[in-house]
């Protein structure tokens, strides 16, 4: 089934792919959740239209995200949290790394991040997905907490 989507989908596609599912998929998911819908030749006629038309927006989309990545790589980030000689009293995930950016004046929505749960302090590297086209390794450093 060639399905049209409406929105990103983790580990499918951005918006405006044209993908290929199983039927099920598609017709008990992508398309009553409103994430995609059907890839007919009419769709697929109009896709084609907006897609020339938003070339020369996108354009500017992504010379923005290359210049938030740019400043991304200047950051250096280190995370304070308390903890028992290397191991955390609790976890640091993309909501804190998220958080972090916030504080440094970059607001990247959470979902962008991705990171898992870190239990250790150390240096680590999170990947930050601005744009489709632009995919930025963040390094960061987890410090206990002085007391």
């Amino acid at each position: 089934m060639e399905l049209i989507l409406k929105n990103d989908v983790q580990n499918l596609g951005f918006k405006d792919d044209v993908v290929s599912v199983k039927n099920g998929y598609g017709r008990n998911f992508l398309i009553p959740q409103g994430h995609a819908i059907l890839a007919t030749s009419s769709a697929k006629k109009v896709l084609a239209e907006n897609l020339k038309q938003k070339a020369h927006k996108e354009q500017k989309v992504v010379d923005d995200a290359k210049k938030t990545a740019e400043a991304l790589k200047a950051l250096e980030i280190k995370l304070t949290v308390k903890a028992g000689g290397e191991k955390l009293f609790g976890s640091v995930s993309n909501i804190d790394i998220a958080q972090a950016l916030e504080n440094a004046g970059h607001a990247i929505d959470r979902k962008f991040i991705t990171s898992g749960l870190i239990k250790r302090l150390g240096k680590y590297n999170a990947t930050v997905r601005l744009h489709r086209d632009v995919i930025v390794e963040l390094p960061y450093e987890i410090v206990a907490e002085k007391l």
